[in-house]
């Protein structure tokens, strides 16, 4: 995709399976299963898509997928496919040494855990070496000292190995990483997540991450279990979508299994409808 003065690519980097209901909070089973329909687990299909651009001599991606360091039980109960992320990277004509910012939206796995792999002899090793990696300092401090509610979802062996290599970047509220690319903390699914706006010439497109994981959560009410507070979601929700109605965004989506974007519009019931949608394919060809 060309945004302007970028060049935007989707990259998926694997699948895996959410138990719907924690997907959907209070939404009934009856409402959700006509959009994401379930397994015989209750859970649905989910993938994990990374977005990468250029912009004169910036190379960046934002987040990484699971990688390959689960263990077997960890990758059977998700059902999580996913290869080397790098070996990924390399086959779609991407150099992860050439990258030079990783914008990290959060820590969970299914984020964060291609930032590191084991090499041939076991060591860790970053995906992207010489890139900085821009995490908000409250989800680095919640990822070191998870709580109950999201200790099965941070592993320090993604994340040490960032600040040990000297790559990391805490980053304090909203900023502008380079020219065009802005972070803008929006912390109701956890601490310190942040989603990620790239503009040029006019045009935006936001990198929606946790805050609105699938095009069905584009519904106001449809918030996640997993968030640890909904009404701040509601919230944020509320102000980012005015926003990319009013201005014509493109919303990408990481988790969606069918569609990578979309954009919305203001309907007269005050809620949004999912317009122009595309698929991987049809994001790669747009201009």
């Amino acid at each position: 995709m060309i945004l302007g003065g970028f060049r935007l690519q989707a990259v998926e980097t694997g699948s895996f399976r959410l138990d719907g209901g924690a997907m959907f909070g209070v939404v009934p089973k009856a409402l959700w299963e006509k959009t994401n329909p379930a397994d015989a687990g209750n859970r649905i299909s989910m993938h994990m898509r990374m977005l990468y651009g250029e912009k004169g001599n910036r190379r960046f991606a934002v987040d990484s997928g699971a990688g390959t360091k689960l263990d077997e039980k960890m990758r059977k109960n998700y059902e999580i496919e996913c290869g080397p992320l790098g070996e990924l990277l390399l086959s779609k004509g991407i150099d992860p040494k050439a990258v030079t910012d990783v914008i990290v939206t959060h820590l969970h796995f299914d984020h964060g855990g291609g930032y590191t792999y084991f090499d041939g002899d076991g060591r860790v090793r970053l995906t992207f070496p010489n890139a900085v990696h821009h995490i908000q300092r409250r989800q680095w401090e919640a990822a070191l000292e998870p709580n109950e509610k999201d200790r099965a979802s941070f592993f320090p062996v993604d994340f040490l190995p960032i600040r040990d290599g000297g790559r990391l970047d805490l980053v304090d509220g909203e900023k502008e990483i380079f020219e065009g690319v802005r972070l803008i903390p929006t912390e109701g699914h956890t601490p310190g997540h942040q989603v990620a706006l790239v503009e040029s010439e006019g045009r935006t497109l936001m990198y929606c991450a946790d805050l609105i994981p699938l095009v069905s959560h584009v519904n106001l009410p449809w918030i996640m279990a997993y968030d640890h507070f909904p009404l701040y979601t509601l919230a944020e929700k509320k102000e980012l979508l005015a926003r990319a109605a009013d201005g014509g965004w493109i919303l990408f989506f990481e988790h969606d299994p069918a569609v990578a974007a979309c954009r919305v519009a203001r309907n007269e019931k005050g809620r949004y409808d999912v317009i122009s949608i595309l698929s991987t394919e049809e994001f790669q060809e747009m201009k």
